[in-house]
């Protein structure tokens, strides 16, 4: 058999596909991400809700170099933990504008110009109806869970186009660069410029370490957390860290695929085959797509779960129910996500597509692409992030919870 074609069907080859990893990895997590939220929902109003409040407030410190961080739970988790998500989000965005579907700018262009109608219409909706009580939260309905808008058309199944499950996952990148420079552009006050300057001089020696032709994921990882560390104390929120170092990532294989030998790379006869094996699958594909496949599913099935049970868990109560319904901000959420965020997207795909800049989908319908505007309304874990750091009072953060959690259920339905 010929070696390349026998290359293209080794198992582990097959494995490491970008976008059906991705796609497979997001729809299943979404069902934990949802159970997460159920459960958060459910035990914040269970006779051991006031064990929710302390668990999340409980605090841990560590010391570093003499320099002390200390934080409660809740915090660990969206500073620290959730920066894995976004480099993960990070790794991505590298992937696709490298090698994906915004590799051109013609392929590019219908998502992204979907995706900014998605953005643009419900901020203005949230303003509209919000803006005078909490014009902070202008950005909170402009985001897309992947996961969950994945996953409610991995639902649908073989009735859905391929080509609109890639137009919706491009969407939904465009989306998180979006929210990504909104968090470090608005969300970030009080800049300290000399530890902004140490986090300039890690992602300086990232370059420099890539250029030297380093692999090790250790050396990436401590690097990482000094960016991190840097960021924290500058002002800026520390996810960004993630961002940065997964767009710094190498894009190409260190290994040439057409130098590995395909009985190598299926051979694990022994420990010592196996490990062979292993360094070549790794050496063969990009450090982009090799981290996506081992950090993906971390992301998607242990930490935005844990995000979900840390930040959805509110007081449901008559008297709160009553006090949403008076909010402006429950209803300019609610309604910016869940009417805002589709006819932006279908408003902006029809401009585009009638001004000849961009094709639809093939395949696909006006029907569908109202679809996928609707599923692009389910704004659950970046919408989440953000309201924590956009809104400040707990009545105003759990009126916006209840809004997302009403408008992303509904979203999906629809």
């Amino acid at each position: 058999m010929d070696r390349a074609l026998r290359r293209s069907r080794s198992p582990i080859v097959r494995m490491l596909s970008p976008l059906r990893d991705f796609l497979a990895t997001e729809a299943s997590g979404a069902i934990l991400l949802a159970g997460s939220a159920v459960v958060a929902l459910a035990w914040a109003n269970s006779p051991w809700s006031q064990s929710y409040v302390d668990l999340w407030e409980s605090r841990a410190a560590i010391s570093i170099a003499g320099h002390t961080l200390d934080l409660d739970l809740r915090h660990w988790i969206n500073d620290g933990l959730m920066t894995m998500f976004f480099l993960v989000v990070g790794l991505e965005i590298k992937r696709e504008l490298s090698d994906g579907h915004l590799s051109s700018r013609r392929a590019a262009l219908l998502p992204g110009a979907a995706a900014l109608g998605g953005m643009l219409v419900p901020a203005i909706v949230y303003l509209a109806i919000a803006g005078t009580t909490a014009p902070r939260g202008w950005a909170i309905p402009m985001a897309t869970d992947i996961a969950l808008a994945v996953g409610i058309l991995a639902v649908a199944g073989p009735r859905i186009p391929a080509s609109l499950r890639a137009f919706l996952l491009g969407l939904a990148i465009v989306d998180d660069i979006g929210a990504i420079v909104i968090i470090a552009a608005v969300y970030s006050t009080g800049v300290m410029f000399g530890w902004l300057a140490a986090a300039a001089v890690g992602v300086g020696l990232t370059l420099v370490v890539r250029r030297l032709g380093v692999y090790s994921t250790w050396v990436y990882f401590v690097v990482g957390g000094i960016v991190w560390l840097s960021l924290h104390e500058a002002g800026i929120h520390p996810t960004i860290a993630g961002v940065a170092m997964g767009l710094l990532a190498p894009s190409t294989p260190r290994l040439s695929p057409e130098l590995i030998d395909s009985d190598e790379l299926i051979d694990l006869s022994d420990a010592g085959a196996a490990r062979t094996t292993s360094d070549l699958a790794r050496g063969s594909v990009s450090v982009v797509e090799w981290l996506q496949h081992v950090l993906h599913p971390w992301t998607s099935y242990v930490i935005v779960p844990i995000f979900a049970l840390a930040n959805s868990g509110i007081e449901i109560s008559a008297d709160g129910l009553a006090d949403a319904a008076r909010s402006p901000i429950t209803w300019g959420l609610f309604f910016g996500l869940l009417v805002g965020k589709p006819v932006g997207v279908v408003l902006a795909t029809r401009a585009t597509v009638r001004a000849g800049l961009a094709d639809n989908p093939d395949g696909a319908d006006p029907r569908q692409i109202a679809g996928v505007g609707a599923a692009a309304g389910i704004g659950f874990t970046v919408a989440l992030f953000i309201t924590e750091l956009a809104l400040t009072d707990p009545v105003e953060q759990s009126n916006a919870i209840l809004a997302i959690l009403a408008a992303s259920v509904l979203a999906a339905a629809t």
